[in-house]
């Protein structure tokens, strides 16, 4: 192996590894809900940490992880060596965003909330976003039509 191709397996490992300890400090992420969450098996990331493998990543599943993680894939292929602006997938512009998330958001980046709040605004959001929903016709008990 060169000690080009060496560094960068060094490089990479060093951004997949700050990446998940970002995503266990402040989101709470387990790996296997990184690996949920970006689309990306645990023994790919795992072996992405280790800089265990042969060719290079797939840009494709390196742009899944990024996003999952809201990561700009450039950094990763930056350290990866790859001279690429960037290979994110086109969609179409996001929906408006209600005001009451964009006042969540905005508490969460806000340096003066505190750790612990932002932790519960994560939780809540978390459990909202997660929670299984019911089919439009299931109805409450005691909520039948008379």
């Amino acid at each position: 192996m060169t000690e080009t191709a060496n560094a960068r397996k060094i490089a990479f490992a060093t951004f997949v590894r700050r990446a998940l300890d970002e995503a266990r400090a402040t989101r709470a992420w387990s790996g296997t809900e990184v690996s949920r969450r970006t689309g990306v098996s645990r023994q790919t990331i795992n072996r992405w940490v280790r800089g265990d493998w042969a060719s290079d990543p797939e840009a494709e599943r390196v742009v899944a992880f990024c996003e999952g993680l809201g990561l700009d894939p450039t950094v990763a292929f930056a350290a990866l060596g790859w001279d690429r602006t960037t290979s994110r997938r086109t969609s179409p512009s996001p929906p408006p965003m209600d005001p009451d998330v964009e006042a969540l958001l905005r508490r969460l980046v806000d340096p003066d909330v505190s750790d612990a709040e932002k932790f519960h605004i994560r939780e809540t959001i978390r459990y909202l976003a997660y929670r299984p929903t019911l089919p439009l016709g299931v109805r409450k008990r005691g909520d039948a039509a008379s």
